[in-house]
């Protein structure tokens, strides 16, 4: 494989709305042979994801702006501004914004191709806005999920 440098200011990089985020592809797979993929993502507050399971990456969050909760088992850890979380894969996880204000974080996957899930379901985002909120196709979701050896396990706890 044949890499070339790139580079990516801020506001830069393939925008999607994905799951009621505003999602920047920085670097895919397919650009650094697949050691990596890094999305930056924005959500409001009390957003997130659903309990999964990654079965093929490693995620690690790094927060910009706000608070984000996460969710592994029976532990419960806060992240702000400057926190960074690892999330190994094969273990049961899920995150969601919490505070007074959005959250804008980066997720690094590790190897990368957990961006292209990103990519598919999500949608090209027609500004760089948090998207109208509206419930997933769960079909969809679902069967992207699988393609990426995510597990779906349902909601996250309360």
């Amino acid at each position: 494989m044949n890499l070339n440098i790139f580079a990516l200011g801020k506001n830069e990089g393939e925008a999607f709305w994905f799951l009621n985020h505003l999602a920047l592809v920085k670097a895919s797979a397919e650009q650094t042979a697949n050691a990596f993929g890094l999305v930056e993502f924005y959500a409001a507050v009390g957003d997130g994801s659903p309990y999964h399971v990654h079965r093929a990456e490693d995620e690690t969050f790094y927060v910009l702006e706000g608070e984000l909760e996460f969710f592994s088992g029976e532990r419960r850890m806060i992240g702000g501004a400057g926190s960074l979380v690892f999330l190994p894969r094969d273990i049961p996880h899920g995150f969601r914004v919490v505070g007074a204000s959005a959250a804008r974080f980066f997720v690094l996957c590790t190897p990368g191709g957990f961006e292209g899930f990103v990519m598919e379901l999500g949608q090209p985002a027609e500004s760089l806005t948090l998207p109208v909120p509206s419930p997933p196709d769960m079909e969809k979701l679902g069967a992207l999920a699988a393609k990426y050896r995510i597990e779906l396990l349902g909601p996250l706890p309360e």
